[in-house]
């Protein structure tokens, strides 16, 4: 343990949460590139989780976000709570000024990263189908509640800290592919139906003891629950060649997690959704090789050229079905 960073002591003193001349003490934590988070003991003994955003991300390429965005984290944070509660962590402040936010401490033997249990080659189908039910059913409690809508003016952010450096990065690296990714990322922009938390990643999920717990909602934004659902199992198709013993598992999961969430949706047919799922995720698919933010386990360029040869071929003929792209990869890595 160490004294915190200067910033999030203010932040904490903005929040009421340490008297002006007391000092707090903690660990940083690794995990996300977009913030710096801190295990802080308080001086009453209380264990806090503080997050504070960055104006510049931690990632090669020059990527840079609003620290407003830790605003709509603490709110995404708040409604999903009350969709299904124990789905987030609680929160106990947050301070604009300082782009600070203060939630409950879980402690990670009893709450493992979910990405750390795949790497080991966990592959449970029961889990995955529980990651794909709340998450619809905070999609669902959002779309029936359309004044939420103002909670979340966050357009301008989803589209600097996701389809930018996304889809429309890739465009760049593949530019006879810019018209169909483009015409993606103008879709999902254009698609407004509910509270989107925008990075439901592995890495942004916990295994708790009462199920799934999601983390990191800087992304929030009212839009197309399809770019959740998309990339969340973009990231089942990627673990594949990460942990390839696991990989007929990780399809499996990849599967009923689709299944589990698309019997959730009530607010549009589910056909119509999943086709924007489908169709979206080879463009997510390819971006985590050539986009702005590749994913840090594929380091070989066969694996690499494994993704741009089925995300290419996919996003030039759009399946509409997420089966459809399940078969497509684990046909070519004969999973």
């Amino acid at each position: 343990m160490e004294r915190i960073p200067d910033e999030i002591t203010a932040g904490l003193r903005a929040m009421g949460l340490l008297a002006s001349a007391a000092v707090a003490i903690g660990a940083p934590l690794a995990g996300g590139v977009s913030s710096d988070i801190w295990h802080v003991v308080l001086p009453d003994g209380r264990q806090v989780c503080v997050k504070r955003a960055l104006a510049k991300l931690k990632v090669a390429a020059d990527w840079r976000a609003p620290v407003i965005r830790n605003r709509y984290e603490a709110r995404w944070l708040a409604r999903a709570t009350q969709a299904v509660p124990g789905s987030a962590p609680a929160l106990f402040g947050q301070d604009e000024a300082s782009g600070t936010l203060v939630m409950e401490w879980l402690p990670p033997e009893q709450h493992p990263v979910w990405k750390a249990r795949l790497h080991a080659g966990d592959a449970d189908p029961s889990f995955a189908a529980e990651v794909g039910r709340r998450i619809a059913r905070i999609h669902a409690f959002a779309a029936e509640r359309p004044e939420l809508s103002a909670e979340f003016p966050t357009d301008s952010l989803f589209h600097a800290i996701r389809l930018d450096p996304y889809l429309i990065a890739t465009a760049r690296a593949h530019p006879d592919l810019e018209p169909v990714l483009a015409g993606l990322a103008a879709r999902t922009a254009a698609t407004r139906l509910t509270l989107v938390h925008g990075d439901v990643s592995p890495k942004n999920i916990l295994v708790g003891p009462g199920g799934p717990i999601f983390l990191d909602a800087e992304c929030a934004w009212w839009g197309d629950p399809a770019f959740d659902l998309a990339f969340c199992l973009n990231h089942l198709l990627l673990k594949c060649l990460w942990t390839p013993s696991a990989a007929a598992g990780f399809l499996h999961c990849f599967e009923v997690l689709a299944t589990a969430y698309l019997a959730g949706v009530a607010w549009e047919a589910p056909a119509t959704l999943e086709a924007r799922a489908a169709s979206l995720l080879p463009g997510l698919f390819l971006a985590r090789v050539d986009g702005k933010s590749p994913v840090e386990y594929l380091t070989r360029e066969k694996d690499k050229d494994r993704v741009r040869r089925v995300a290419r071929a996919l996003l030039v003929c759009p399946p509409d079905r997420l089966r459809t792209v399940r078969l497509a990869w684990g046909e070519d890595i004969g999973a």
